[in-house]
């Protein structure tokens, strides 16, 4: 490759990652639809689903997501009777949330998504969680040089 070439949409590492977020996004979308879900709004279910009664905080620490953001994704979440949001009892500062009986149920039926998925991108799990890796790996990089 010539140096020319490096300023080529197409040869471009963002645009590829770009490009792919948005298809990986429209997949999700039609997955999620079913249930009632936005894309982000599926990232804090399943950070509840993991390990419910967490703080504002540590959820905007898993997502990359600064409270600013996230507040108003998890006030509409909370209209949706998805969760809700208290003050925590020993220190006033922080918010927690947590899921309602409706978001915990929710979980059973989002069970598909990952299947769908997978099916979309016409690759093997294996190959998959390596790619994971690689752009777990690339962000840490990139984190580490911002």
């Amino acid at each position: 490759m010539n140096k020319s070439d490096l300023l080529l949409l197409d040869n471009q590492l963002c645009f590829a990652l770009y490009s792919t977020s948005l298809a990986m996004n429209k997949v999700y979308r039609k997955a999620l639809k079913k249930l009632g879900l936005t894309y982000s709004q599926y990232l804090v279910m399943l950070i509840l689903w993991e390990k419910d009664q967490q703080s504002v905080s540590a959820i905007g620490e898993r997502l990359f997501l600064d409270s600013a953001t996230l507040t108003p994704l998890l006030k509409r979440m909370e209209v949706a009777k998805l969760l809700f949001r208290q003050r925590a009892p020993n220190d006033e500062r922080f918010v927690i949330v947590s899921l309602t009986d409706l978001g915990r149920q929710l979980k059973i039926d989002a069970g598909v998504v990952p299947d769908e998925l997978l099916c979309a991108t016409a690759c093997d799990l294996d190959e998959l969680m390596s790619l994971k890796e690689q752009l777990e790996h690339l962000r840490k990089q990139l984190i580490k040089n911002v």
